[in-house]
């Protein structure tokens, strides 16, 4: 085997992990967020942006008004799952880049200093960032459930504001019964991988 990852680790993070569809009601804990985003954050983006921002949904009213934006078809696993996090994207990112690329701290002004530009960015470097987060539940031994079937305008209002962009809903916990829809096809390295 080429990985230095062992197989139990690899099946843990990827060929065994699944979509979760629904979970049992053990609670997921702020400590295991912190743990995963310590994790995570070490993650590569361009210029070290750090623009995913995780609105924890945790309240009874705030899951209430989070499932009224979700399709239909997601409204019971967000209603049910243990805890809900909004991923989204700030696109006011380049705010901090001083203090993140210190050796470079002009390439706030340079690259960024238009919204579009730093829109973009933001979008790219913060969809990186929420793969890595959903890793990092997988690596907490939690399973993740993430969706893009929602209203993302319903929960810009609802929850954000106009300079943070919703990129997906993840509902997180412990796997329950028959979480898993069965394993879809892939494709194989020769469709994907080109030599030049």
């Amino acid at each position: 085997m080429s990985l230095v990852l062992d197989a139990a680790a690899q099946d843990l993070l990827f060929r065994e992990a699944r979509t979760a569809n629904n979970f049992t009601d053990e609670p997921v804990t702020d400590e295991q967020v912190q743990a995963i985003y310590d994790l995570v954050k070490y993650g590569p983006t361009a210029f070290n942006q750090t623009p995913l921002r995780i609105t924890l949904v945790r309240s009874p009213e705030a899951r209430e008004r989070l499932v009224k934006h979700m399709a239909e078809g997601n409204q019971p696993k967000t209603a049910a799952a243990p805890l809900v996090a909004i991923l989204s994207a700030d696109n006011e990112f380049h705010e901090e880049l001083p203090a993140l690329l210190p050796h470079f701290p002009q390439a706030k002004d340079l690259f960024f200093a238009e919204r579009p530009a730093r829109e973009n960015a933001a979008a790219l470097n913060a969809a990186l960032q929420a793969a890595y987060f959903i890793i990092g539940v997988r690596a907490a031994g939690l399973a993740a459930g993430p969706m893009t079937g929602l209203d993302f305008a319903g929960v810009q209002k609802e929850f954000l504001d106009d300079d943070h962009t919703p990129l997906m809903v993840v509902n997180i916990g412990k796997p329950g019964e028959d979480a898993w829809f069965p394993r879809s096809p892939r494709l194989e390295y020769e469709q994907v991988v080109t030599t030049v």
